[in-house]
């Protein structure tokens, strides 16, 4: 599903966020710059947690313009995981298919067979204290996936997972979006990760500039992006 910022502005904390840009459907596409560069802003206002001062937010060419976040096809994954510790990773996950969490026995495989999709088979009646946070985070990403939603956003959801663990998460991510032709946003800080996506925008100043190919880009980078890559 193709995300369009048609001349989209948002103030914000002093820095107006900006961007007309498309990104295109069915690709992963990395949101790259510095603390407080608005990457986050644009996830939010794809989700309609933000709404834009001007301009439109077009999901395949649908102003999404009033619908509430709950209504839109898209699913974000937070960086806590928003995971319910008295619930077991089956109760957690079913979360995705419904708000009571209470199944028929064809939900039920369907949630397993999900928890099974991201390497979690055999650990349904587990808590999410028992787990490590790689486990954490791939229960949140099974949740994410049986909402069957045609846009992921991720907003650093691995940050607190260490090098080897990221890129175990990122690589399972774009298996699974590939299978389901998910269009995939992701805000990182890391440039390793980010080259793993098929392109990049560069964030900074408020400004969403056009996505580019991961390798052309990062071959041969914007001032400003040089300047932030070190």
């Amino acid at each position: 599903m193709q995300i369009r910022f048609d001349d989209v502005a948002l103030p914000r904390q002093g820095v107006t966020f900006r961007a007309d840009v498309t990104l295109p459907a069915g690709r992963s596409v990395a949101l790259i710059g510095p603390s407080g560069a608005g990457k986050s802003t644009a996830l939010a206002l794809i989700a309609g947690f933000e709404r834009p001062a001007s301009g439109r937010i077009l999901l395949e060419q649908h102003d999404v313009a009033g619908q509430a976040p709950a209504d839109r096809p898209v699913t974000m994954l937070f960086q806590d995981n928003n995971l319910f510790p008295h619930l077991t990773l089956m109760q957690n996950a079913a979360l995705g298919l419904r708000p009571t969490a209470r199944l028929s026995a064809a939900e039920q495989a369907q949630v397993a067979q999900s928890l099974a999709a991201v390497g979690l088979d055999g650990l349904a009646t587990a808590r999410p204290g028992q787990l490590s946070g790689g486990q954490q985070s791939r229960a949140a990403l099974a949740r994410a996936l049986l909402r069957a939603r045609p846009i992921l956003l991720l907003d650093e959801p691995f940050a607190a997972l260490g090098p080897a663990q990221r890129l175990q998460m990122f690589t399972l991510v774009e298996d699974i979006r590939r299978a389901h032709a998910m269009t995939l946003v992701l805000v990182t800080h890391d440039p390793a990760e980010a080259a793993r996506a098929d392109m990049i925008c560069f964030v900074e100043g408020g400004i969403l500039y056009p996505p580019r190919p991961s390798g052309d880009l990062l071959a041969d980078p914007p001032p400003g992006l040089r300047e932030y890559l070190g």
